[in-house]
């Protein structure tokens, strides 16, 4: 492992609501499975985040600390844990309904950091919202930043509001990862490549825009590549699009130089590695992302 990944954002038990009725609850919310990703794909990395000492806080802390994920003790600031209702459909999509309190009492510590992820609710709700934007735009120059907005409509503010923070985001990272929902809101009627394209002039060295079963669309300076998704039975969704960002990352760490030679074949070679994640993902119940060996695996069959 060359660094470490300070991962800033939400944590929430997915109540799950299956098609055929049956109920569960799991560890979720996307910054959380980013982290949890991260561990298992043998990253070192660090959460800071926002839980309470209760039931629902102390699974989501035995959860990610048993996956070999740091919780920052600061995350321990909130009266309730909160929650997200997740109705899986026939197709096995996954539709939300929150009670989210997003408020970070203390500011997160980069504390050497090679690279900082943010995103999903976390990058928009206040007051954390404030305290997050602060933290990436003060953080150091060698530190890269990630961004997945992870686009939860109902939880947002004014949607002006909300689109000028990401683009605000978007210019302070280095990688910028969204799906095909989320670019559809945040640029309706736009072509995902000049989605792509617009965003690449704002200054992120790497847009990856995942396409569900279609695959995903990465672009940088360099050119750009469309990468396939391997053919799977899909058992429901949550998570695929964290488990993608958390192996962009995984790769990223390992090499930063990777981000100076983004030409096609580079690209190819990322994509396909996190479009198999995914892929594995999406194959099991939940966020229940794969090892860096599973992956391995997938890749090799």
């Amino acid at each position: 492992m060359t660094g470490c990944v300070l991962v800033i954002g939400e944590s929430v038990i997915d109540i799950v609501r299956r098609a055929d009725g049956a109920v569960e609850e799991v560890v979720g919310g996307s910054p959380a499975n980013v982290a949890l990703g991260l561990a298992r794909l043998g990253v070192r990395v660090r959460f800071h985040t926002a839980l309470a000492r209760d039931a629902h806080g102390e699974r989501v802390g035995r959860h990610l600390t048993a996956a070999g994920v740091e919780v920052v003790v600061a995350s321990w600031s909130l009266g309730a844990t909160s929650t997200a209702l997740a109705q899986i459909g026939a197709d096995g999509a996954a539709r939300y309904t929150f009670d989210v309190d997003w408020s970070l009492p203390t500011e997160p510590d980069p504390g050497g950091a090679a690279i900082i992820h943010v995103g999903s609710i976390s990058a928009f709700l206040d007051p954390g919202a404030l305290v997050v934007e602060q933290t990436v735009s003060t953080a150091d120059q060698d530190t890269l930043i990630t961004l997945d907005p992870n686009i939860r409509a109902a939880l947002l503010p004014d949607r002006a509001d909300a689109v000028a923070r990401f683009q605000r985001l978007a210019a302070l990272a280095d990688i910028v990862k969204l799906s095909d929902e989320d670019a559809a809101w945040l640029y309706p009627g736009e072509r995902e490549e000049v989605v792509v394209r617009r965003l690449l002039a704002r200054g992120p060295r790497l847009v990856a825009l995942t396409r569900g079963s279609s695959g995903a669309l990465l672009a940088s300076r360099g050119g750009n590549r469309l990468v396939s998704a391997p053919s799977v039975r899909v058992r429901d969704t949550v998570g695929a699009g964290d488990t993608f960002m958390a192996a962009l990352i995984a790769q990223v760490v390992r090499g930063p130089s990777v981000l100076d030679e983004l030409d096609p074949h580079a690209l190819d070679a990322i994509g396909t590695f996190a479009v198999t994640a995914a892929a594995i993902t999406v194959q099991r119940a939940g966020a229940d992302v794969p090892t860096e060996g599973e992956v391995r695996q997938a890749l090799a069959r």
